[in-house]
């Protein structure tokens, strides 16, 4: 198994018990881009970042990500089908009345993540990809 790879499971073994606090994998300069759903836009830097991290998690109540799949596309980038879970504070809806399924895509580049992607159709990522 790849750093990469493992680097990326580390940051899965954190979100899938709901601590999405810790950022020492993050490079200074990395690039957060929302492809799709709710809020589309980049961010760029560790503090733009955790602000929009931070906006996304408080819309929803016990909020989790779970990897189904692990793939690494190339040197750098590893591709990860997830399983999102949560209750929407204002609609109160579960994750899975709305979507359940994504894909966040990571770029590593000396075992830190500069460039990390959140699709919240897993279709569509793997259709920009090239993979479907």
């Amino acid at each position: 198994m790849s750093a990469n790879l493992d680097l990326v499971r580390s940051i899965y073994a954190d979100w899938e018990r709901g601590d999405f606090g810790r950022g020492d994998w993050l490079d200074p300069d990395c690039e957060l881009a929302f492809a799709d759903g709710p809020v589309v836009g980049t961010w760029t830097g560790l503090t733009r970042i955790r602000k929009a991290m931070r906006d996304l998690l408080s819309a929803f109540d016990g909020f989790s990500v779970v990897p189904e799949e692990l793939r690494e596309l190339d040197d750098e980038r590893v591709l990860v089908l997830v399983q999102l879970t949560g209750r929407g504070k204002t609609s109160g809806l579960e994750a899975d009345q709305i979507r359940t399924t994504g894909a966040n895509l990571f770029q590593v580049r000396d075992g830190k993540v500069v460039r990390f992607e959140i699709y919240w159709d897993r279709d569509g990522a793997l259709a920009d990809l090239g993979l479907i």
